[in-house]
């Protein structure tokens, strides 16, 4: 490859870093096409599968301000590129593995924090983005609800224990 070739190899590579919310390096060593075509599908729309130099991905990945993942550039890697939701690819990558043992996950950077591979599986084993803040306002909402049922119950109970004392004193004989 030429050298501006390669340049713009890196410049691109930089672009993807820069504009992912996530990125995970695995190897694939042992997979067929059509077993990388899977994942690649597996994995959603926001996120792209890319098998890349190591040499060129470092730099890039450093030019992206992303220095923590140097010692992940070795043997055959490919890179997920997630902009959308890092639970769903994360959670496509760990079941692919699972079913193809070649599929080795070995880090990855979200939001510029570095992830070691236990770290990615964890992620994948949380719930998605929108069920998340779903079950959120579910407990704010359940919040709202107990406290407006607190605010009625108050004048209720004074209610209550006002008729309570009234019935009892005119039992007794007393004034009303």
């Amino acid at each position: 490859m030429a050298r501006p070739d390669k340049a713009a190899a890196v410049a691109e590579l930089a672009d993807q870093f820069r504009s992912s919310n996530a990125a995970v390096l695995t190897e694939y060593r042992g997979l067929t096409v059509a077993q990388l075509k899977t994942l690649r599908r597996s994995l959603g729309e926001d996120a792209q599968y890319a098998v890349v130099k190591n040499t060129l991905t470092k730099i890039a990945a450093n030019e992206a301000g992303i220095s923590t993942l140097d010692d992940l550039f070795n043997g055959p890697t490919a890179v997920a590129f997630i902009t959308g939701d890092p639970v769903v690819s994360a959670k496509g990558l760990r079941d692919f593995a699972k079913d193809n043992p070649n599929l080795v996950i070995k880090g990855g950077v979200l939001d510029g924090k570095a992830l070691s591979a236990d770290e990615i599986k964890k992620l994948a084993d949380l719930e998605s983005r929108e069920v998340l803040l779903s079950k959120l306002a579910g407990a704010f909402k359940g919040k709202q609800s107990q406290a407006a049922s607190l605010f009625q119950a108050l004048p209720s109970k004074f209610v209550r224990t006002a008729e309570a004392l009234r019935v009892k004193l005119a039992e007794q004989g007393g004034a009303e």
